[in-house]
């Protein structure tokens, strides 16, 4: 896979170096990216549609890399999504991405450089019945102001890397779901983009299928150095792939930070594993002001402890009830908890 992937990567020149079919020289595309640290600034940011506010005061400074979006539906998160891409503006606020600034008009230039630094994978299908894999690829590329042949180039090679070498040449109505979220990934790399936004990219997948996709995701990243933005509501997603994640909620962020950060050992949790009869061990504990998160009713726990709590009274309260500690372990948080926690704030 990796082979395939060399041309793919390295024989790509940037689109500012060609010249169109019709003679005209194409846009500057800025690839590779502007160098920067940031991937992403925006301040205050807001969009309202009539009544209804979609995002309000979403302020973010993030780095390149693996970023989840995470949140329900209707976070907010595929509105900003659309800023991002400079598809609609802000209602309110100022951003850059990759120190592209966000305009105001969906055709302004500024815009239509933003899109070219940009691949897109959306939720929806948004496949065009009738199409081969590859005439489908190559139309992105197209579209992305690619000369046909170099689109019609590089659908081979994105497509040869996805693994859907066998498959170009079908319609893309009669791939499985797996084929067509792969479809929809090559027509978003087919430009070579150093930014990706992929909208709940396992969407319909069977968990092979979605462990396959989330292991290329990673890939991309890790292996070619592409930034990824995964918007999904689907926690699992945002641990197995993102370096940091950003908690969104009602058209706020919620929360953000780096993922093993954010989940790291909170100094007020436990596991705990008891022998004996338990039964009296916890209804003392529950007096003494601890909580009991879970009880798989086979011994095991996992408790919070009130402030000041010293570590030496479980095992005074177990001997009083003749129970047996034998795990007392620190308690990582889960994402889950973590978003539930963030959320419910």
């Amino acid at each position: 896979m990796g082979c395939l992937f060399v041309g793919f990567t390295v024989g790509y020149p940037t689109l500012g170096d060609r010249v169109a079919e019709s003679g005209e020289m194409l846009p500057t595309n800025n690839n590779p990216p502007p160098s920067t640290s940031q991937l992403i600034e925006l301040t205050g940011i807001g969009r309202v549609f009539g009544a209804f506010t979609a995002l309000s005061d979403v302020t973010l400074s993030l780095p390149p890399g693996r970023i989840g979006l995470l949140g329900p539906n209707g976070a907010g998160k595929s509105t900003l999504l659309k800023i991002l891409m400079g598809l609609i503006p802000p209602s309110s606020g100022t951003g850059r991405v990759l120190d592209q600034q966000l305009g105001g008009d969906g055709d302004s230039e500024g815009n239509w450089r933003l899109r070219r630094l940009i691949g897109f994978m959306p939720e929806a299908d948004s496949l065009v019945p009738g199409l081969t894999g590859v005439e489908y690829v190559g139309l992105a590329g197209e579209l992305y102001g690619m000369p046909r042949r170099e689109a019609q180039r590089r659908a081979h090679e994105v497509l040869s890397y996805l693994e859907l070498e066998e498959a170009r040449y079908r319609r893309v109505e009669e791939y499985s779901a797996g084929m067509k979220q792969r479809a929809k990934l090559a027509q978003a790399l087919v430009h070579d983009p150093p930014v990706l936004l992929l909208d709940e990219p396992t969407s319909g997948l069977d968990p092979a299928g979605r462990d396959a996709m989330l292991r290329l995701v990673t890939a991309l990243s890790t292996d070619h150095g592409k930034s990824v933005i995964l918007s999904t509501h689907l926690l699992a997603d945002v641990e197995a792939v993102c370096e940091r994640v950003v908690i969104m909620a009602g058209g706020r962020v919620r929360g953000q930070g780096i993922v093993s950060e954010l989940c790291a050992r909170r100094q007020d949790r436990f596991r705990l594993r008891v022998h004996g009869d338990p039964a009296g061990f916890r209804t003392e504990l529950l007096g003494a002001g601890v909580q009991l998160l879970e009880d798989n009713g086979h011994g095991e726990w996992r408790v919070a402890v009130p402030p000041g709590w010293a570590n030496l009274s479980f095992f005074k309260l177990a001997d009083a009830h003749s129970a047996v500690i034998r795990v007392l372990a620190p308690d990582d948080e889960t994402l889950e908890e973590l978003f539930l926690r963030t959320v419910g704030n």
